[in-house]
């Protein structure tokens, strides 16, 4: 159920393409020049599937559109820097990848980040609301627990919310349980899929290991520790960073993965599954992080939690009472804004 792509030295594989699909999108990248976004930039300009990247933030884009325009692959690349060219950056755009915002430090949580990112997310928000209200929306943005409640606020606030085209980006989640997993049982990682539910911080941070694409069984205590380097593992890069940034390179290796399957499924591919924080109906929480069917409309199916061991339930009971508070702390900003 779980697609995966085969991995090269670029992480966009190039396939041929039949005629009747889409095969130019536009794509605006708004944070480009951060850690996050440089590098994601670079992947995303490798896509046979984009005509047009538009790269957007406060300082320094020109340079990197310039240098990224000199790579020989058929996306152009155009720079746009500070508020009043934003608008002007996100115009025919299709999808709208934003990693904008203020890294985690040593000793921060995800939620610390949230006064500076809060604001920033909405303002962004409000631009693509206005000028590209029917492009996909993928919130990298930290806290993701928060900031994809702003963004659905925004666009609503606006009267063109469409929950089907707002994700949280949290393949990254999924990309560490793979990692870790397939170590732990010394499986070929390119095979091994676990699907991570919830929400993206901490506890919230819900692997499924039961359901693993390769079925795999641990004793509990090494299930239990998995899940926890799992759920921490972005703490873990903060650490080892010591102050010089949070998850960059494999934040950046996760949103192009995401994008990948989610470019392919708008140009008619069909089983392209990822799992994301959107608006759900699944649990309590008004948003929850599912493996989705992704369509030339964003959500087509959402394939919901599927069955948990009791153990998997816990973690989720677990994780409701954070998860519905950042939610609401997302939602109570933008009414307050």
């Amino acid at each position: 159920m779980f697609s995966r792509l085969s991995r090269h030295a670029v992480f966009f594989c190039k396939r041929s393409f039949s005629s009747t699909q889409q095969q130019n999108f536009k794509v605006a990248v708004l944070g480009a020049s951060g850690g996050i976004g440089q590098p994601l930039s670079l992947l995303l300009k490798t896509s046979p599937l984009i005509t047009e990247l538009s790269l957007y933030d406060i300082a320094h884009t020109p340079g990197v559109a310039a240098d990224l325009s000199h790579i020989e692959t058929k996306a152009k690349v155009r720079g746009f820097m500070g508020p009043s060219q934003l608008k002007e950056s996100l115009r025919g755009v299709e999808v709208v990848l934003i990693p904008a915002g203020v890294p985690r430090k040593p000793g921060m949580t995800r939620d610390d980040l949230f006064n500076t990112n809060a604001s920033i997310v909405r303002d962004l928000c409000t631009a693509c609301a206005e000028v590209c209200p029917q492009a996909m929306i993928c919130i990298i943005t930290n806290p993701v627990n928060s900031t994809v409640p702003i963004a659905s606020e925004v666009f609503k606030k606006k009267g063109v919310y469409d929950p089907k085209r707002i994700f949280g980006v949290t393949t990254l989640d999924t990309v560490r349980a793979n990692t870790f997993i397939a170590e732990a049982k010394k499986l070929d990682v390119s095979k091994v899929t676990v699907p991570v539910i919830g929400g993206h911080s901490g506890v919230t941070i819900v692997p499924v290991i039961s359901q693993t694409t390769i079925p795999v069984s641990f004793p509990q205590e090494e299930r239990e520790r998995l899940t926890k380097r799992i759920q921490n593992a972005g703490t873990e890069v903060v650490e080892a960073k010591a102050g010089a940034g949070s998850a960059t390179l494999s934040m950046a290796y996760a949103a192009s993965k995401f994008t990948a399957s989610l470019l392919e499924a708008m140009a008619g591919f069909e089983g392209k599954v990822e799992c994301a924080f959107v608006k759900s109906e699944e649990t309590e929480a008004k948003y929850f992080a599912t493996p989705l069917l992704l369509g030339k409309n964003g959500i087509e199916k959402n394939l919901g939690i599927g069955k948990l061991i009791e153990y998997e339930v816990k973690l989720v009971s677990d994780a409701m009472a954070e998860l519905k508070a950042n939610i609401k702390k997302g939602e109570e900003f933008v009414k307050q804004s």
